[in-house]
């Protein structure tokens, strides 16, 4: 029996431009969409569309829902799966590809950014490896809430344009609902990209590559004096901002392989990412991380040692001399210690109300961490209910009920709130402060298992609406969600899963 194919579709409109599937022919593999039977609308994220020019009302149509569930392919589309290699927990694999994402194409939104649109979980490609292409809800959720709370606090990242539920069944350990998610990103070009062309000697296609990437995410380096070294650089320099700012947050990324970091410098790949509740460098999620290489203290040295595969690839095309190229690569690398630590101090300080990372002001928040750590804190609530000490010295009671060693806790206090008088800062000026930075809302591991197993178990999606929209505002006190703010419970021994 043939597999239907999805029509052609003029509605809803999407102004595409795909320069990826024009400018890199051998890049990808085409592939359509695998058609559903019974798509339902889970959410459109409103905000986001009108950014990308589209229109959420028609996105939410029948016809956009085909859309987002592979039944149709709107005009001007040109679905591609993407190809790339990887290390994968330090080993690597010559051929990985998008196996259970297919990209639509590109639309440049109102900000003049080009986006990629992508569907994860539409169906089989020829890079799905015996796999069914499909994705469970489960992951699509956990996906499109984490991917925008993250956006929500600031942090360069993928987007979620919409979830749909596809009215079948996808077998994992168990039967589970289907769904897809349309993601939107910068670019879908990992550093698994390069190795992918880079590990079979394509080096004309590895400088075609960095030509397209330096053209669409780095214009600037066009005409630097070594555009590959240069290109190197600024993914260097982005990467270093972007794992020190969700250090800050307490996120951990579950995978961070090769082929799961992004060269535009956004977070890529929800798979089995949390949020760590209490304080500990040591933790770890995912469940196929049974070693414990993505720990959250590990990430920085896991982005440069990433980093420097993708300086592999790239050493071949910096020029003819070898060993200056190596040494160039290896000079630009050196830099990513210096420049992680100067953004993930700078955050550090900012979140224990101190205007810049002295080496003393650093020092006192890395007390903070090991005082946290013996007392199993609570990341967010003790940075968060700070602020309230700092503004008001007989307002300590609620963070330091965080902390099992609370004399520890309050001679670290003492020493902070001595050194907060020598700003000469108001205390409510320095709460302020602290409370931009420091969240209250984050995606707790037991809120996100909430709302999953109330659209899985009972098809109900309130749960998943009302945590989105806690989570769009994660700084503001928001009184009324105070439950959402709660010490979390026990969750020892959990554990997140690939999915989508």
């Amino acid at each position: 029996m043939t597999t239907p194919q999805p029509p052609l579709k003029a509605s809803p409109a999407f102004p595409f431009d795909n320069s990826y599937a024009r400018d890199l022919a051998g890049f990808y593999a085409p592939v359509l969409p695998t058609p559903v039977e019974a798509p339902a609308l889970v959410k459109v994220n409103t905000a986001l569309a009108e950014l990308l020019g589209l229109d959420p009302a028609d996105l939410a149509t029948p016809e956009g829902v085909a859309v987002f569930a592979g039944l149709a392919v709107p005009e001007g589309a040109e679905p591609i799966a993407l190809a790339y290699a990887g290390h994968q927990f330090g080993h690597f694999s010559p051929q990985l590809g998008d196996g259970r994402a297919i990209l639509l194409g590109e639309v440049v939104g109102r900000d003049g950014l080009r986006r990629d649109i992508q569907l994860k979980g539409s169906g089989p490609t020829p890079f799905s490896r015996r796999g069914d292409g499909r994705a469970a809800l489960g992951p699509v959720l956990r996906e499109y809430i984490v991917s925008e709370a993250m956006a929500a606090l600031g942090i360069p990242t993928t987007r979620a344009l919409a979830a749909v539920t596809t009215g079948e069944r996808v077998v994992r350990d168990r039967a589970l609902p289907g769904g897809v998610l349309a993601r939107v990103a910068a670019s879908h070009i990992r550093i698994g990209t390069f190795q992918f062309f880079a590990s079979r000697k394509a080096f004309d296609a590895v400088k075609q590559l960095a030509d397209y990437t330096i053209a669409r995410h780095y214009p600037d380096l066009v005409e630097a004096e070594n555009p590959y070294l240069a290109l190197l650089d600024g993914v260097i320099g982005r990467q270093a901002a972007l794992v020190a700012r969700w250090l800050c947050v307490g996120f951990i990324h579950g995978v961070m392989n090769t082929d799961n970091m992004s060269v535009s410098g956004e977070t890529i790949d929800y798979g089995p990412c949390a949020f760590m509740d209490a304080y500990d460098p040591n933790t770890v999620f995912s469940s196929i991380d049974e070693m414990g290489r993505y720990a959250y203290g590990n990430q920085p040295d896991i982005a440069h040692w990433n980093l420097a595969r993708f300086a592999e690839c790239l050493i071949p095309i910096m020029g003819d001399d070898r060993e200056a190229a190596i040494a160039a690569a290896n000079a630009a690398l050196g830099t990513f210690p210096k420049r992680f630590y100067a953004a993930y101090h700078a955050g550090l300080a900012a979140k224990i109300g101190l205007p810049e990372a002295s080496e003393e002001d650093v020092a006192l928040a890395h007390d903070l961490l090991n005082v946290m750590i013996g007392s199993k804190a609570d990341f967010t609530l003790t940075f968060r209910r700070l602020g309230a000490l700092a503004e008001d010295a007989d307002a300590g009671g609620p963070v330091r009920d965080l902390f099992l060693d609370r004399e520890a806790f309050d001679t670290w206090a003492e020493r902070w709130r001595a050194r907060l008088a020598e700003t000469g800062r108001s205390g409510t000026e320095i709460r302020a402060g602290m409370d931009a930075v420091n969240p209250l809302f984050i995606p707790r591991n037991h809120l996100v298992e909430e709302v999953i197993a109330a659209a899985i178990e009972r098809g109900d999606l309130g749960p998943f609406e009302q945590l989105n929209a806690v989570l769009a505002r994660p700084y503001a006190d928001q009184p009324e969600f105070a439950a959402y703010a709660g010490l979390p419970p026990s969750m020892e021994g959990y554990r997140t899963f690939c999915g989508t």
